[in-house]
């Protein structure tokens, strides 16, 4: 019986080593990973996933990071290796990557860190400066942060990794763009023209300009144009013009808007009066991108000039080739009918700077999408855009023009409107030194019509917002802070969470919105679906009828029956029922020139009436609308896209455009978590029960104890008192 016993031990020690071994086993041949987090921010997401599963030729990742950063860096460091690891686990044979060591131990270079720097920085990724403290001393580090994607013989970048933020749609944007780039190159049907314009009279007056570069141009164009043709697998055609001779140059040259330069005669120097260019241009079919060599800007002591940099223009070039080939998704900008202006002039000549211009918005765009201005007027909307931007327009649309609209949306394309309802016009300064009230006067588009025939209207009224943006007020004012109440501040109870690209949005802000209504029975009647994106606070009322923006005028009304929590933008997807079926297509307007031409001997203009069939109900399209074009504004949205309203913008505009996972994945590192708003009430509860409660629960808790104790040592005292009885 003892022996059993013994060899039982003996065999439950080995049954349990084999189970051990084959759990080891089953987690090595079994994969399996958790990501516990909310927003899974340390797993890939679906977009990443397919980007890595589709590659067909190989994908090298190469990344430059010195190593035992101080933080934040180090975390930085972890979170890219995790990151790249996930791509690795997803993708298929394709892809590798590699961290090289950059790092000098205590001042000293080896060889193979050597061969690295250097490789680094021929990838043209430099080391960075970053801030590091130390037993209470900051010092200063250089530190490599980069990466380097080569993809077949296309090379892209990203110079500095100073944050995770975004970090992930930055890596797959570049992939799925890198992929698209070879497919394009492979399959054009004749070359990308890079044309440089170079007037042969600059010999003489360069020196006079201060620009001792200038004639090594097209030498150095030249060789960049051949290098760069080895990883744009030799589509590249290089051509050189002289507008100094050549007419047909010069007429190209007043085409692609390029900077001619004129000089007077210089006696002294031997220069007779001229003129100049120095222009790249980048065209390939019908598109064409075009840039300046030498840029003018005027200040106080004069007109300067400055000759762009010659080693950064690869860069330049090599973005310039992927506008023209393609190679991202087409988004349509109406560029006419009053709206904002996407550019601002030229960065050097502030006098020429537009300040309504949508700079950063155009910025922010151009990096995911082709930007095709339309001017709807003289054309119809060109092929290929499947997202039609309209963003504040200030002028009337004629017949023809919404119909341009109504049947772009019935093809199951989409809109962006950013209407306002009040132009805001400024008097000019008197003579006197008094303030010159602005004047708002209501703006009539004529897209009223469209709007509630699917479903949708815009209120003629500003939203005022108790609960808005706070203006820090000079100290010569004062100093402090003063509520600018026609910016409301949207909190994350005001926004709508439900849908994926509005997750981890948890603030905005808007300026000068009118209040947007839908129009349920509509909407009901044509089976469309709608969702309010987000809306001003309960603590809102509406200006109409005379508005004055002053702070004065702004005061919170005294009656408590106007406030109410109103939509500021909202979302109507589905199949929509045309404004013009069972009607006639317009004729289009004819203009002046069209009228005189008609006129003229001979002429036989017609306008163009619609012969075309009227698409009365729709394929599946979206409509955005919000009561401001504010929000695109510089104002609001900043240059590199990290606040939170810039990210629900492009988040917007990729639902639009059917990439729901893109926005997903560049909301999902967001971590700004604000807390909720909560009453007088609650607030003084908390701060007695912090200050008086917690202590009453200590003495409360004591004083029990202090029984408890007591009832024991009764106990035990009367059961030794009955023992004692007992013996």
């Amino acid at each position: 019986m003892t022996d059993t016993k013994r060899y039982g031990k003996y065999y439950r020690f080995g049954l349990y080593l084999v189970v051990v071994v084959l759990v080891n086993l089953a987690g090595i041949t079994l994969f399996f990973r958790a990501d516990l987090t909310r927003n899974g921010v340390y797993s890939l997401s679906a977009a990443s996933r397919e980007a890595v599963e589709t590659l067909s030729e190989p994908l090298t990742i190469k990344v430059f990071f010195t190593r035992n950063l101080p933080a934040p860096h180090n975390n930085t460091e972890r979170y890219l290796r995790d990151l790249l690891d996930e791509y690795a686990v997803h993708s298929n044979r394709y892809f590798n990557y590699r961290f090289y060591d950059v790092s000098a131990e205590e001042g000293e270079v080896d060889e193979e860190t050597k061969r690295n720097q250097q490789a680094a920085v021929g990838y043209g990724i430099f080391p960075v400066q970053i801030q590091n403290i130390e037993q209470d001393e900051v010092k200063f580090q250089n530190a490599y942060m980069g990466m380097v994607l080569i993809h077949g013989d296309v090379v892209d970048r990203i110079p500095a990794i100073t944050s995770t933020d975004g970090l992930e749609y930055t890596i797959t944007s570049k992939i799925e763009k890198m992929n698209s780039k070879i497919s394009a190159l492979l399959n054009l049907d004749e070359p990308v023209r890079v044309k440089l314009y170079f007037s042969s009279s600059f010999a003489d007056v360069a020196p006079q300009i201060d620009l001792p570069g200038l004639m090594d141009i097209p030498g150095r164009v030249e060789a960049l144009v051949n290098e760069l043709n080895e990883t744009f697998y030799g589509t590249l055609e290089y051509v050189r013009r002289d507008p100094s001779v050549d007419s047909t140059a010069m007429a190209e040259v007043r085409r692609n808007d390029l900077i001619t330069l004129r000089w007077p005669d210089l006696p002294d120097a031997g220069v007779r009066a001229g003129t100049g260019t120095a222009g790249l241009v980048v065209e390939c079919g019908d598109r064409r991108r075009a840039v300046d060599l030498v840029q003018v800007y005027r200040h106080i002591f004069g007109t300067q000039y400055r000759l762009a940099d010659v080693e950064g223009l690869g860069e330049t070039v090599g973005e310039m080739v992927d506008d023209v080939i393609d190679i991202n998704k087409k988004i349509g900008y109406l560029a006419s009918h009053g709206t904002w202006p996407l550019a601002g002039g030229n960065p050097y000549q502030q006098e020429q700077q537009n300040p309504d211009a949508l700079t950063n918005f155009n910025r922010l765009v151009s990096g995911e999408y082709s930007v095709v201005p339309v001017q709807l007027g003289e054309e119809e909307i060109p092929e290929g855009v499947d997202c039609l931007i309209i963003a504040g327009p200030r002028e009337p649309f004629s017949d023809w023009e919404l119909f341009q609209i109504d049947q772009f949306l019935m093809e199951g394309k989409s809109l962006a409107i950013l209407l306002d309802r009040f132009n805001e016009i400024v008097p000019q300064r008197g003579g006197g030194m008094g303030y010159n009230q602005p004047v708002y006067l209501p703006i009539e588009t004529g897209l009223d019509g469209l709007l509630e025939q699917y479903g949708m209207s815009v209120g003629r009224s500003y939203v005022l917002d108790e609960r808005s943006y706070e203006q820090r007020m000079p100290e010569a004012y004062g100093g402090g802070s003063r509520q600018i109440y026609v910016a409301p501040l949207i909190g994350p109870e005001q926004i709508n969470d439900r849908l994926p690209y509005m997750r981890n949005i948890k603030t905005l802000v808007t300026v000068k919105s009118s209040p947007v209504t839908l129009l349920r029975d509509t909407i009901r009647a044509q089976g469309l679906s709608a969702e309010v994106l987000f809306s001003s606070s309960d603590r809102s009322w509406e200006m109409a009828d005379r508005i004055d923006l002053s702070p004065w005028a702004m005061q919170p009304p005294e009656d408590e029956s106007v406030f109410e929590s109103m939509p500021l933008a909202v979302m109507v997807e589905g199949a929509f029922e045309s404004r013009f079926a069972g009607g006639e297509v317009p004729e289009l307007e004819a203009t002046a020139a069209d009228s005189a031409a008609a006129a003229a001997p001979g002429g036989d203009l017609q306008p163009l009436a619609g012969d075309r069939a009227i698409i009365g109900k729709g394929r599946p399209g979206r409509i955005f609308l919000i009561g401001t074009s504010e929000i695109v504004k510089n104002n609001v949205l900043d240059d590199r896209g990290q606040s939170l309203t810039a990210t629900f913008v492009m988040n917007v505009l990729d639902h639009l455009n059917g990439r729901d996972a893109y926005a997903a994945m560049r909301s999902k590192t967001r971590s700004f978590n604000p807390l909720g708003e909560t009453g007088a009430g609650t607030k003084a509860f908390v701060k007695t029960f912090n200050i008086a409660g917690l202590p009453v629960i200590v003495v409360a808790f004591g004083v029990l104890v202090w029984f408890r104790r007591a009832a024991r040592k009764r106990r035990i005292q009367t059961m030794f008192a009955a023992a004692d009885r007992r013996a």
